[in-house]
């Protein structure tokens, strides 16, 4: 059975750090592509991070420098440590395969703010 479980959100200051965790069926584990993604207040849903079975990251330009994604293989779980966040971070963040399959967790809440 598929699984996304995301969790680390919260209200942060700009500026600031926040990690998020996302436990994930261990079958779609070892397989895929992982990635986190995110949808703000209006917005399409859009993937900031990608992490491969062999630890190759990339992210796309508006979160580089500032966002690492990581995953640990005894924990089937997934990271993205977040720092400098801006407001315009604020979103839903999920994490789901790259492609994505058709299911998606609940997501975690951030909200950049002062």
């Amino acid at each position: 059975q598929v699984q996304f479980v995301e969790s680390g959100g919260g209200l942060v200051q700009p500026g600031g750090s926040l990690r998020l965790s996302c436990a994930v069926s261990r079958t779609i584990f070892e397989i895929y592509v992982m990635a986190w993604y995110r949808q703000a207040p209006g917005k399409q849903r859009e993937a900031v991070a990608f992490i491969t079975s062999g630890d190759r990251t990339s992210y796309v330009d508006s979160v580089k420098g500032r966002f690492t994604i990581s995953r640990d293989t005894a924990k089937n779980t997934v990271y993205l440590q977040m720092n400098s966040l801006i407001p315009e971070d604020t979103a839903v963040y999920y994490c789901n395969t790259s492609p994505e399959i058709n299911y998606w967790g609940k997501g975690t809440l951030v909200t950049v703010s002062s």
